[in-house]
């Protein structure tokens, strides 16, 4: 089957950074699914994982995100059949989206939304999970219009989490939503999904929350450079106020003394990483199924949009080099997608 792999840990501007290769078929375990893969996308795991583990000169095929239709199903999965149009965001322990088939567990795998395309769908499920795990699951916010009326600040408003995040809040709660952007285009992008305020992250938050009379927020989702704000959100954070992190490594930088400001709000920290439950298998892992699947059916209701902003085809070497160029110089809006295989 055709797959686009690496074999080291190079620059992305190298040439060969991504081989197109030829690779064995998969086969189905007993709750799999073999998917004919249709389109796929990028997110800063791709590039981070690239560039932190080296192969060996073995070809390695990354890729978190995958729509595509069933070509086969394990013994003992249930939950789809062949023929089924589907999208999903994978697990890191196995091997990546980024091929003409590709097998996943069926508990991790939602219907596609029917309203939308194959390219459409791939952008949605790595940052769908993501940002419905951190509000939802792991900082506890409320679902309903009128039951959950605190402030959101959503850091990295105009990236692939925060795009989703800051329509769940909209569509699903009563939060009022603050999205930071520093640049003309990804503040009008933030504004058109849903944030009610936009402030600039390349200046103080604080003054800038304060002018619109938040001298705290409630719920912090730091989902880009943390690493420069750290000390910062914990100092916006409201009293009894939650912080959330997607980025693990931005840790290093919430030093003790950061920690500790926590204390004395009885604030607390929540971590989200959206590959938990397939990596360990846990026994809800079926969430995921769930969420996807309340996913497909916000935008099949028109209250949910695809992230999508720029589509490329095919999915080949040359393209996903493009791509990873790209994501990885932090200044993309939304999500960029793959569809389509050579011919």
């Amino acid at each position: 089957m055709r797959a686009v792999a690496y074999t080291r840990s190079l620059p992305v501007t190298e040439p060969d950074v991504f081989l197109d290769v030829d690779a064995p078929r998969p086969k189905p375990g007993p709750r799999d699914l073999l998917v004919n893969v249709a389109a796929v996308s990028v997110n800063p795991v791709d590039f981070k994982v690239r560039k932190r583990d080296d192969p060996g000169g073995k070809p390695k095929i990354l890729g978190y995100d995958a729509a595509g239709t069933v070509e086969a199903v394990g013994s003992a999965a249930t939950l789809f059949k062949p023929g089924d149009a589907v999208f999903y965001a994978g697990d890191i322990t196995r091997p990546g989206t980024n091929s003409e088939y590709h097998v996943v567990d069926e508990r991790i795998v939602g219907r596609k939304p029917k309203t939308i395309g194959f390219a459409e769908a791939a952008a949605l499920p790595l940052t769908s999970l993501t940002a419905w795990e951190l509000l939802f699951d792991r900082i506890g916010v409320k679902e309903g219009a009128p039951s959950d009326r605190r402030s959101l600040l959503v850091v990295g408003g105009a990236g692939g989490v925060g795009s989703i995040a800051i329509q769940l809040a909209r569509v699903l709660t009563g939060m009022t939503v603050i999205a930071t952007a520093s640049r003309p285009e990804s503040a009008d992008w933030a504004s058109k999904l849903g944030a009610h305020h936009i402030v600039d992250h390349s200046k103080p938050l604080a003054p800038q929350l304060a002018a619109l009379g938040f001298p705290a927020v409630d719920i912090v989702a730091a989902l880009a450079g943390t690493r420069g704000h750290a000390g910062a959100l914990i100092e916006l954070l409201a009293p009894q106020g939650r912080l959330g992190l997607i980025e693990g490594d931005a840790l290093s930088d919430l030093m003790i003394g950061d920690i500790a400001k926590l204390s004395p709000k009885c604030a607390s920290l929540h971590f989200e990483l959206m590959f938990t439950r397939p990596r360990f298998g846990t026994p809800d892992m079926i969430r995921q199924h769930e969420i996807l699947n309340a996913v497909a059916d916000l935008v099949d209701q028109g209250r949910l949009r695809s992230t999508m902003t720029r589509r490329l085809a095919p999915i080949d070497a040359a393209n996903l080099r493009e791509a990873h160029a790209a994501v990885e110089s932090g200044r993309t809006i939304g999500k960029i997608v793959l569809e389509g295989w050579p011919s």
